[in-house]
This record gives structure tokens, C-alpha cells and sequence, in this order.
């Protein structure tokens, strides 16, 4: 067994055969990932019914067309096939049980990002486990809020699904097929391995992203007129709610504790060998020249393009003016010539009225991108 639950080998996607697309669905909380669920079902044909605690956030959704305000007497024609519980974890046991005290649905499943938490409070207010299916689809936005929703948020993405021993076999069917709904790609692994998992993969980054972004706050303003894409990249998750936040760390405790804790022994050695050079101890900087080596391995493991394996990408720097439209020509540029665009990183010049994209592309397209794009007017960087 590995020393770590989560270097465990990820299990394979969940088969499709007889899953069980919904034909209607109530979607409880109206915030960013319930109403691109609810925006995903609604262009795949699907019923759905809008509630929230906050009246104006479902009535916003309503209008961007996520779906129908749910009546107080429920979905009209009876229970819907399914219930997508969108609401913070600690909240989803008690969200839960009021659902099913009203047979909203004949089936239910949740968002939220930790998965023992909520199961064991439901557990604990006896709720029907037959019929509840714990679920995450992992995928999201520095924004918040239905305004920012997109129907194509789980494109591609994970949609972890974690069946319990008590589970009804059309339930599991049927919230995989919710996550086919959504353009997603179902994985099914047990509460405790999913909140082990995203403790490594989402939690801990977070944390790690806010540390580094909150030595940011007394800095003085010429030190972060100074700052590039790497440190825009090390701290850009770190916008995120810190409310929010707060509630998926403290439900994921004891897992995200742990990362964290290997991340800061890391961290401590490398400065600690840091001042070992800075007193003249050359050889110290073998210690940070291992963890700087162990991090590009690491690096290397993380999936690719719409989680496949990874694959090295050849990087074409080029200067653009920063002015409307001058990204689109860009890439139509790159399209009339044939060229698949995988990846794109546009970073600004400070003070300056132009920006670098660095645009992946297959290697033995590199070449080719290069030259249509300094016939087209593009200082390309060698």
C-alpha cells in the first residue's frame, strides 16, 4: 500500500451502459456550479426547477435560463427524477432531509466538494440513503454567483460519484447520467478516498495559494510592479470566496491538514538550507536543488488537455498590442492555417500598451505557427 491514500492509481471513469439520463430537475441553490448544472440540463432538453434561500439569486438564474422558479407546492406533474442539492457541505444533510420530507425528487445527489462530512450528518438525521447519492463534479471559476455560470463548466472535467452500500442501482444510474447531462466525465470512488484525494488536488493548493498571496498585502507598490506570470499563476486561486473557503476547509479538516503539513516540512527545509547558503554553506543548495527536482516529477504527472495524459506542448511567444480584437486574429490566423491552438497564457507589460501570448501547440506545428504569424505582423520571440 502506498504511504499516502492519495498516490493510490485513480480508478477509470464509470461505464455508460445503462445509465439513466433525467428528463427533469430540481436544482437546490442558485450559486455558480448549481446554475451551470442547471444551464448544462437545460441545453441537453432537460425540466428544470429553480430553489434558493435567496429569492433573487434563483430569480436571476430563472432569467439568464437555467430554468423555472419551483412553485411551494413542488416540480408540477409530480417528483422530478432527480434533486441537485448546490449548497455549501455542511449544509447539504439538513437540505437533504427537508427535500425529502417534501418527495421533491425521485432521486438525490449534491455538488459540494467534501463528502464524509455531509454523508455522516445525513446519516445521523436518518435520511433515505437508498435514494441520496453523494457526488462532486470538480470544476469551477474564481467568480461566483449565477451571473458567472456557464453550461459548459464541466466539459471534460471529473464528476466524482461515491455509491453507498445502501444505494437504489437507478439512483447511481441515474446521477451518472446527470453527469453525462453535463458533458462530464463520471469517476467513482468511495467518500473517504474522494476527500483524501481533493485534499492534494484543490484544498490544500488553495491554502497554499492564499499563503503566498497574503505576503502580498504590505508589499510596497514598485515590488509588484515588478511581478509576472509566475506569480500571477502561483496566487490566482486565491481570489476566491474566502467564506467559501472557510467552510470546504474546515468540513475537509483532517485531510487537507495532512498535505498541508508535508507542504510546510518542504518548505521549511528548503529555507532552512536557504540560510545554510546565505552563511556560506554552498553545499546547502543541494536540498533546495532536490525539491526543485521533485517538484518539476510531480509537475509532469498532472494530466493534460481535458484529462488525458500529459503531453509536452511546444510554447510560441509572441507580442500583441492590447487593443479589441487583436486576440482573435490571432487565432483565426492560427486556424486558417490548420493549427490547434491546446493552450493559451497571455501575460501584460506593465505600464506598456502590449501583452505576450504564449500559445501551446503541437511541437511539429511550432515551426509552421512562427512563420504565419510574423508574415502576419507578429513580432514572434525566437
Amino acid at each position: 500500500m502506498s504511504e499516502h491514500p492519495w498516490q493510490q492509481p485513480h480508478r477509470q471513469a464509470a461505464p455508460r451502459a445503462g445509465v439513466i439520463e433525467p428528463r427533469s430537475a430540481v436544482v437546490i441553490g442558485t450559486g455558480l456550479i448549481g446554475t451551470s448544472v442547471a444551464l448544462a440540463l437545460r441545453e441537453h432538453g432537460v425540466t428544470v426547477w429553480l430553489l434558493d434561500r435567496d429569492p433573487e439569486s434563483a430569480r436571476l438564474a430563472a432569467g439568464i435560463g437555467a430554468g423555472m422558479l419551483l412553485p411551494d407546492s413542488g416540480a408540477p406533474g409530480g417528483p422530478a427524477d432527480i434533486a441537485v442539492l448546490a449548497v455549501p457541505p455542511a449544509a447539504v444533510a439538513a437540505e437533504l432531509a427537508r427535500a425529502q420530507g417534501r418527495g421533491l425528487a425521485n432521486c438525490y445527489t449534491d455538488v459540494a466538494s467534501v463528502k464524509a462530512l455531509p454523508l455522516g450528518q445525513a446519516r445521523d438525521l436518518q435520511c433515505d440513503l437508498t435514494s441520496y447519492v453523494p457526488a462532486h463534479p470538480l470544476s469551477g471559476r474564481e467568480r461566483s454567483g449565477p451571473a458567472a455560470a456557464r453550461a459548459d463548466l464541466f466539459l471534460g472535467r471529473p464528476w466524482v460519484i461515491c455509491p453507498l452500500a445502501e444505494n437504489d442501482a437507478d439512483a447511481i444510474s441515474l446521477v451518472t447520467g446527470l453527469a453525462v447531462a453535463c458533458q462530464a466525465q463520471p469517476v467513482q470512488m468511495s467518500a473517504e478516498e474522494h476527500d483524501q484525494r481533493v485534499a492534494l488536488v484543490s484544498h490544500a493548493p488553495h491554502v497554499v495559494a492564499a499563503a503566498m498571496a497574503a505576503r502580498l498585502e504590505l508589499a510596497a507598490p514598485g515590488a509588484l510592479g515588478l511581478a509576472g506570470q509566475g506569480l500571477r499563476d502561483v496566487t490566482r486561486i486565491a481570489g476566491g470566496d474566502p467564506g467559501m473557503w472557510r467552510q470546504i476547509l474546515t468540513a475537509n479538516a483532517g485531510p487537507a491538514g495532512r498535505v498541508l503539513r508535508h507542504v510546510a516540512a518542504d518548505l521549511e527545509q528548503a529555507a532552512a538550507a536557504l540560510d545554510r547558503v546565505a552563511a556560506g554553506d554552498e553545499l546547502a543548495a543541494k536540498d533546495v536543488a532536490e525539491l526543485l527536482e521533485r517538484g518539476t516529477a510531480g509537475a509532469s504527472r498532472i494530466p493534460g488537455k481535458r484529462g488525458g495524459p500529459a503531453r509536452d506542448f511546444a510554447v510560441v511567444q509572441v507580442i500583441i498590442p492590447d487593443r479589441p480584437g487583436e486576440l482573435a486574429r490571432l487565432f483565426r490566423a492560427a486556424g486558417d492555417a490548420g493549427i490547434n491552438i491546446e493552450d493559451v497564457g497571455i501575460e501584460h507589460s506593465p505600464g506598456l500598451p502590449v501583452g505576450v501570448a504564449e500559445l501551446s501547440v503541437r511541437p511539429e506545428a511550432a515551426a509552421q505557427l512562427r512563420s504565419v504569424l510574423a508574415a502576419g505582423g507578429w513580432p514572434v520571440r525566437r
